[in-house]
């Protein structure tokens, strides 16, 4: 008997034996090792060309049991049920021709049933989505009755946005603090998993993110208590692009906000770490860039504006966390100085790193433009503007004006600020 036997034997035996124990009757899902066994089963009926059908058929009668066992104790779960009927609707899919088992109850028991308990599962729910997106078309044209297509879906995709804004008004002016922070990191995980409808998605998706960039702005707190699902959405940053754009945003929300405010020293060093593997990982291995040259111009085009822009926010951010966090300015320039060295295909990406360079040399001004967006501990000025009284000290290199009007080459000018600046007495 070769392994590929004994294996299939393995995995059928598994599947028997809890299709049929009654110590898993009441709750299938809770034999971990039944879930994998079911998906060997399936990819061994899709990978034999030649008995295939054979083994369809001996492995269906398990299957189909499994199934009306796991949906019969639906009521009083305790492991969760949908992935493992996922796994089995994909079966009846695939094979129901073969077996002539009709899928449709199947299905319906499914959306009905066990969705109806575990769609708060972000496990489950990206999976369900998985599912419908891989078969979306036999769906449609097998079971054109069992996806909502009418329009009560149009309605409540079209009334889910203003829903939104009216629960995120009222969360933003009535909630506790310990509530909305406990939010944001359900949002970052849902940010992902939405309905597959492009409108839809894109107008939850900005909801979100605005709700979550108004969060810090009223408790820049929340940055240095979030520290950890902040860091793991930027680990995430080349994982999609609609998680691409959450981590722009929270790069934006960790820079503008000194990363927690300066109380929060540590936390703010650890998202500066964050942003400098995330920077340097760019730029190692421009791992959005052009991988082969098969990729088409649109696709490869759309790979290097993302890097960019990707880059541009993880700059600034270094350069506002820097300017907040003084301890932080040396690590700081190093960074900027690798990218402003790098002159990678994008301009704007190593012109920014250069520019902040020199905002760097000019400590009242840098901190006028990447300072805190409003007066806090520490930081007492207004956004904007300048400390004229610092001026004569705090200055220490000529007016950067050619950074103001993005020109190239040395400032237009031969003074520098203690020249034109009274002198204290």
């Amino acid at each position: 008997m070769s392994d590929r036997e004994r294996d299939w034997d393995f995995y059928l035996r598994t599947v028997s034996n809890s299709a049929r124990d009654s110590s898993f009757a009441n709750d299938p899902a809770s034999d971990p090792s039944l879930l994998h066994a079911v998906k060997k089963l399936c990819d061994f009926c899709r990978q034999e060309e030649k008995s295939s059908e054979d083994l369809v058929a001996r492995v269906y009668p398990h299957i189909n049991k499994l199934f009306q066992r796991s949906t019969a104790s639906l009521s009083q779960p305790t492991s969760p049920n949908g992935i493992l009927l996922l796994v089995i609707l994909q079966f009846f899919l695939d094979f129901g021709e073969v077996v002539l088992h009709d899928a449709d109850p199947s299905l319906r028991t499914f959306f009905r049933s066990c969705l109806s308990r575990e769609f708060a599962d972000p496990v489950v729910a990206a999976a369900t989505l998985d599912f419908l997106n891989v078969n979306k078309n036999k769906l449609l044209f097998s079971f054109p009755n069992l996806l909502p297509q009418s329009d009560r879906l149009k309605q409540i995709l079209n009334i889910t946005p203003r829903l939104l804004d009216m629960y995120f008004t009222i969360a933003l002016r009535d909630a506790n603090n310990s509530l909305i922070c406990a939010l944001i990191p359900i949002l970052m995980a849902r940010n992902s998993t939405l309905f597959p409808d492009k409108n839809y998605m894109y107008e939850v998706r900005r909801r979100l993110l605005e709700f979550m960039l108004a969060s810090f702005q009223r408790s820049p707190d929340f940055i240095a208590l979030l520290k950890k699902p902040i860091v793991d959405r930027l680990g995430e940053a080349y994982d999609s692009p609609e998680k691409t754009e959450l981590a722009l945003q929270l790069c934006w929300a960790v820079g503008e906000h000194g990363g927690g405010g300066g109380s929060h020293k540590d936390a703010a060093r650890e998202l500066f770490e964050s942003l400098e593997l995330l920077l340097y990982e760019n730029l190692s291995s421009s791992r959005l860039g052009l991988r082969q040259e098969s990729i088409n111009s649109d696709s490869s085009n759309f790979r290097k504006s993302s890097q960019s822009r990707l880059l541009c926010f993880v700059i600034t951010a270094i350069a506002k966390l820097a300017t907040y966090h003084r301890e932080l300015l040396p690590r700081a320039r190093v960074a900027l100085g690798k990218v402003a060295r790098s002159r990678i295909s994008d301009s704007r990406v190593w012109r920014r790193a250069r520019d902040y360079l020199g905002l760097m040399d000019d400590p009242a001004i840098c901190l006028s433009v990447l300072g805190p967006s409003r007066p806090s501990h520490g930081y007492p000025h207004n956004p904007g503007t300048v400390n004229w009284n610092d001026g004569g000290t705090k200055m220490i290199a000529h007016i950067p004006f050619y950074i103001l009007g993005e020109q190239e080459g040395p400032p237009f000018h031969d003074f520098s600020f203690p020249d034109i600046l009274p002198r204290r007495r």
